[in-house]
């Protein structure tokens, strides 16, 4: 064999083995490509993946807010109309109770009775259109007198009498002792009877006037005439 012919067969080997190399190392960036395509596709995938569930998320706490925003202002409706309600019922409550009753909505008239003896009756009548309540007892002052007789404790009813337009309370008033026996007699011609507003009812008493002494008490304003006589 010549030399010329062994350099031509050197050289081709030497191409062919140029060419492996070169389609091997071809290849191997095909694949490489092919995997960094494949992952870097994966991982905008699970990143499209997370924004999404993060964007249901977010819509699902935006709904939630939402939701809890209309029951909190349904609820605070419906506190305010309950205050209101609640307010209402009182202020018609408050309206139904009777007020006081005044000098100028109440006759009080004084008569003289046989039994018991030395005894006044008081007759309190509504002359007015509306339902009030008297005084507790009558805080009787005869004549100039600076102080209001004692009232009888047993004789204290479990309410306020109360009178509607044309009815009548009445009280009792022990003038003087069935003895004689207490201090202080006199003979009184006045009789006037305060109110809580403040106005006071001029009563008439008989011409002839009244005696009276220390013994002097009243009974609480009542709803039976008998009663306010029993003591």
């Amino acid at each position: 064999m010549s030399a010329r012919t062994t350099r031509v067969r050197l050289f081709a080997a030497a191409t062919v083995a140029l060419a492996t190399l070169s389609l091997t190392a071809c290849e191997d960036d095909s694949a490489t490509g092919l995997r960094t395509t494949s992952a870097s596709s994966d991982t905008t995938a699970q990143t499209g993946t997370e924004g999404a569930a993060s964007g249901d998320t977010a819509a699902k706490d935006t709904a939630s807010a939402g939701a809890n925003g209309a029951n909190g202002t349904a609820g605070g409706g419906t506190d305010t109309a309950g205050k209101q309600n609640s307010s209402s019922t009182g202020n018609n409550a408050d309206a139904s109770i009777p007020g006081d009753c005044s000098a100028d909505d109440v006759e009080i008239t004084a008569t003289e009775v046989a039994s018991p003896i030395n005894h006044l009756l008081l007759t309190a009548t509504n002359t007015g259109s509306k339902t009030c309540s008297l005084p507790t007892y009558p805080a009787a002052r005869f004549g100039d007198a600076q102080s209001v007789p004692s009232v009888v404790e047993a004789s204290k009813p479990q309410a306020l009498t109360t009178l509607e337009p044309g009815a009548s309370g009445y009280a009792g008033v022990l003038l003087s002792a069935g003895d004689g026996s207490a201090a202080g007699g006199r003979t009184e011609t006045a009789l006037t009877v305060p109110f809580d507003d403040g106005s006071i009812a001029t009563v008439s008493l008989p011409a002839a006037g009244v005696h009276v002494d220390d013994s002097l008490s009243v009974t609480y304003w009542l709803t039976d005439r008998a009663t306010a006589l029993t003591y």
